[in-house]
């Protein structure tokens, strides 16, 4: 696996880890439909969170959320609609932004309704 893989799964896992805190139950990692890729879709009650996971090893470079391109968040809204239908979801939804920077310990911040 290559650093960059790593930092990403790290970033996941403590992501995973923030949204089970907060009584949500992962219900997809990496999603995949065409070029586009969920990092994590999570679920609480009638809510479905679709999630873009952005980790860094520091700041230097700017916070991790501004990374999130418009180009991705096309793909993101293209796999959350192939997610609804192929699922059937009829709850409500939001896309969030998770944004960790490695350390210790690591600084997550999460961002709600982030994409749009």
């Amino acid at each position: 696996m290559s650093d960059k893989a790593r930092i990403g799964a790290a970033g996941e896992n403590l992501a995973a880890e923030h949204f089970a805190s907060l009584g949500f139950t992962v219900v997809a990692r990496n999603f995949r439909y065409g070029k586009a890729e969920i990092d994590l879709i999570v679920q609480r009650e009638n809510w479905l969170i679709f999630v873009e996971v952005k980790t860094r090893n520091s700041s230097a470079f700017g916070q991790p959320e501004t990374f999130v391109t418009d180009y991705q968040r096309r793909l993101i809204f293209s796999a959350a609609e192939e997610y609804i239908f192929r699922y059937d979801w009829k709850g409500h939804i939001r896309f969030d932004i998770i944004s960790v920077t490695l350390g210790d310990p690591p600084k997550l911040d999460h961002f709600e309704d982030a994409i749009s």
